[in-house]
């Protein structure tokens, strides 16, 4: 299949990108789904823009952590407006490093997203769990996704490699 080559957003396209995902939440809403996830993780566009090894802008939306978070944030300040916070979920995954989407500080990353959207109330955030490794039949991870479960006030989801076992230690180590 061709596909055309990839391009940087332009600045002036952003503003109506945005918009584009609060349509999609709308028609969402409006079509009868109870909400909607962002999906701000996996090297998809919105992650692209807070990796630092990828997003190299020097307009508004590079440099500086806040700069690479800027366009996720005015997506999810948008989103919540038009549908409320209760009816909305972001998914991260800083610690990932899908299609060369990678970070050089991810804890840094996560817990600084993890307090931005606390002002928008937003309902959960989905996280992708570090990497894990196969040690001896189980899986561990050298890093940890508590940093941003304890600066996230809502419902906190961690997906990866859990068993009926690794889940339930992980809830009640408030994990």
């Amino acid at each position: 299949m061709d596909w055309s080559p990839p391009r940087r957003l332009r600045t002036d396209e952003i503003p109506a990108t945005v918009n584009n995902f609060r349509l999609a939440a709308r028609n969402a809403i409006e079509a009868g789904f109870d909400g909607v996830e962002i999906h701000g993780a996996n090297g998809y566009l919105l992650d692209q823009f807070m990796k630092d090894q990828v997003n190299d802008r020097t307009d508004k939306y590079g440099g500086s952590l806040e700069n690479r978070c800027r366009f996720p944030l005015e997506i999810v300040e948008a989103v919540v407006n038009e549908i409320g916070a209760d009816k909305v979920g972001m998914r991260l995954s800083s610690y990932a490093s899908y299609m060369e989407a990678s970070e050089s500080n991810p804890e840094a990353l996560g817990v600084y997203m993890a307090n931005a959207v606390n002002k928008f109330g937003i309902l959960y955030l989905h996280v992708i769990e570090p990497r894990m490794i196969k040690i001896n039949d189980k899986y561990e991870t050298p890093h940890s996704l508590l940093p941003m479960r304890n600066a996230f006030k809502g419902t906190f989801i961690a997906a990866g490699r859990y068993n009926g076992d690794d889940g339930n230690k992980a809830m009640a180590d408030n994990y």
